[in-house]
């Protein structure tokens, strides 16, 4: 799609898609801990004059990220809890940002990933609102790497609560994807589980586990793990999951009939066809709209070229699938997604089989109109959970 003329969100890089919306997702976690304005300004920066050069992108993220680990870490040591938990929690965020970009993947950028996490996860082990668990989810013999965000026992009061199970997209991680509003889901009683599925996060990274089109075989995996905890109800578990993720979601709720509820956070309908017309854009000489660079693909699909890696996207599409969903379904689209067009995600919507099912389309006059709102990710974030607790009903 073309660029919106006289587009009202802040885009840092006009020149670059890209990189415009890599800066709006780190600057849009800043209510939930993930960023300070003043430091994202400082690296956007630093990378005026540098736009399109992925390891200047890589570098200024990592030096913002060291920076502030560095006072986190000294925080740490003088007992001061609160600031180490914030200062971690952004710096894991920065390092992860810089990271997202690169390819060929790096032993150095490997090393700032485990690092990113490691900050994550000293930074979760301070907190006790919301309560944040390291967890391994069975799957297949191996297992998936996830976070699990406790719901607010103010509000649980003891009993089995809901929970929503909170999958990756083509580009993002369980981390970056806590800096998604999660606490504030956590905070009205609602638990969430955030995992790296195959071809996400340290599950593409470091497990050797590529993406796979058989989403419920994950999406099984991470309801049983629920279900199987007392704290939480087996009865209301639902299924969400962001940009590609508008395909692993509504996959595994249409097919692992015990999810209460599923989210599309962004749709997709046939995500073949869509990468077909990028590498036609490509061939031609022109840049199509994504999230990271192209390279991206074979690399998540654990193939050597985008031929083989368009081989295994055929299975990728969710027509003859969502027909069969039966539970409530809520999908969230920007009018101007530059990455999936608007009728495609009315295609989706309109074959999903569930009779409850609501679409909510975002406008540039009042903001979220970008791919999954990542220019205004509160909007999109709180009009979730405000049907997630109106469904999943916490408290109850």
């Amino acid at each position: 799609m073309s660029m919106l003329q006289n587009d009202p969100a802040f885009l840092f890089f006009p020149e670059s898609y890209r990189w415009s919306t890599g800066l709006l997702l780190c600057l849009g976690g800043a209510p939930w801990g993930g960023a300070e304005i003043n430091e994202v300004h400082r690296v956007g920066t630093a990378l005026r004059d540098k736009v399109g050069d992925d390891q200047a992108w890589f570098d200024e993220w990592t030096r913002m990220g060291e920076k502030v680990e560095a006072r986190g870490r000294a925080a740490m040591a003088r007992g001061k809890t609160v600031t180490a938990i914030s200062c971690l929690l952004r710096a894991s965020h920065y390092y992860q940002t810089g990271e997202r970009f690169l390819h060929p993947k790096s032993e150095r950028g490997s090393k700032i990933y485990h690092r990113s996490v490691q900050a994550f996860r000293d930074a979760a082990g301070m907190m006790t609102r919301p309560r944040i668990e390291f967890v391994e989810v069975p799957y297949e013999g191996k297992s998936l790497p996830a976070i699990l965000v406790h719901p607010d026992q103010d509000v649980a009061r003891g009993k089995p609560a809901p929970a929503m199970v909170f999958f990756d997209g083509f580009d993002v991680t369980k981390e970056l994807q806590y800096f998604f509003g999660v606490a504030d889901l956590a905070a009205q009683g609602v638990g969430c589980l955030i995992v790296d599925g195959p071809g996400n996060g340290e599950s593409v990274r470091f497990r050797d586990l590529p993406l796979i089109a058989e989403t419920e075989r994950y999406g099984t995996a991470a309801y049983e793990y629920l279900a199987a905890r007392p704290e939480f109800d087996a009865k209301r578990i639902g299924v969400m999951a962001i940009s590609l993720g508008g395909y692993y979601a509504p996959r595994a709720a249409s097919l692992e009939p015990r999810y209460a509820a599923c989210i599309a956070w962004g749709a997709q309908w046939d995500y073949h066809d869509t990468w077909k017309r990028r590498f036609e854009l490509l061939d031609s000489g022109k840049l199509p709209s994504l999230s990271v660079p192209p390279e991206h693909l074979a690399w998540v699909m654990g193939t050597q070229t985008r031929d083989e890696a368009m081989q295994k996207l055929e299975g990728f599409k969710l027509d003859g699938i969502v027909q069969k969903m039966r539970c409530p379904f809520l999908m969230l689209h920007g009018a101007h997604d530059q990455q999936i067009p608007l009728e495609l995600a009315q295609k989706c919507f309109d074959a999903v089989g569930s009779e409850n099912k609501t679409m909510m389309v975002f406008k540039a006059e009042e903001g979220g109109h970008h791919h999954c709102q990542v220019d205004d990710l509160s909007l999109g974030v709180y009009s979730m959970w405000d049907w997630v607790t109106d469904v999943l009903r916490p408290g109850t």
